[in-house]
């Protein structure tokens, strides 16, 4: 069985982590360049850079800043935000970052997808959704969690592995921030879905909240942003803890 990976979230806005809840109220976290190679340090497995204004300020993600990045870390480092074209994950692949994540333009005109799985394989493609629960099931929303779109979360995610993602990062808005553990439901539902890896986004609180995810949603991966950026929990705690439920880790890059 493969380990699970255990990533740390970097917000990006105005060259700044921050962070909210439910992508509202943001405040202050950090440096990113700073955050990063602590993180690397700490044992994180992958890093998540999310420049969360570019979509909706109609830019592209801040170049600097992920060259910055890039040049603290050996882990692999995947950028989103902002995302419209090929060329624009050309620019970011060659800024150093090894994963470009993509989510309202794909959504938007999915064609994307297939031409980047085409041009640059579908294991640098990371297809984010951000999903919130209604009465009719899980619909996605764009825009940064502005826009809805009448669109089936499932569906949608199911579309994306056709089209050539290589990995889903599935954010539920309702927990986002909330620390009041992750959505098992709509995680479950994608897993059951599609044959991709899975990073589970949203709604950590506990060392607990981690080994649920695992255990309940079967997911590949899980994300984490204010808890760590405010050390309060730490990488290591949760690698033990999953690693004492029999849940595989990657343990050997983990101070005793």
């Amino acid at each position: 069985m493969l380990a699970r990976r255990i990533i740390p979230c970097l917000d990006i806005k105005n060259g700044r982590v921050v962070k909210g809840v439910k992508f509202v109220d943001l405040i202050d976290a950090g440096d990113p360049v700073e955050l990063a190679r602590r993180y690397e340090n700490e044992g994180a497995d992958e890093l998540v850079f999310l420049d969360i204004t570019a979509t909706v300020e109609g830019r592209a993600a801040t170049l600097d800043v992920v060259r910055a990045v890039a040049a603290e870390l050996t882990i692999p480092f995947a950028v989103g935000g902002g995302v419209k074209s090929v060329a624009d994950m050309n620019d970011l692949l060659r800024a150093g970052c090894d994963k470009v994540s993509v989510n309202s333009a794909a959504l938007r005109r999915p064609d994307l997808l297939d031409e980047a799985a085409l041009r640059f394989g579908a294991q640098c493609i990371v297809v984010a959704i951000d999903a919130r629960t209604t009465a009719e099931g899980f619909e996605v929303v764009v825009d940064g969690g502005r826009t809805p779109t009448g669109r089936d979360a499932i569906a949608w995610a199911r579309e994306a592995e056709r089209r050539g993602a290589g990995e889903l990062l599935v954010t539920s808005i309702d927990r986002d921030g909330t620390r009041a553990g992750f959505d098992l439901p709509l995680l479950r539902a994608i897993r059951d879905a599609v044959d991709l890896p899975v990073i589970a986004s949203g709604g950590a609180g506990s060392v607990g909240d981690f080994v649920d995810v695992f255990e309940r949603a079967d997911v590949d991966a899980a994300l984490a942003a204010s808890l760590f950026h405010y050390a309060e929990l730490e990488i290591v705690a949760v690698k033990r803890a999953l690693a004492a439920h029999g849940i595989p880790v990657r343990l050997e890059r983990v101070a005793a």
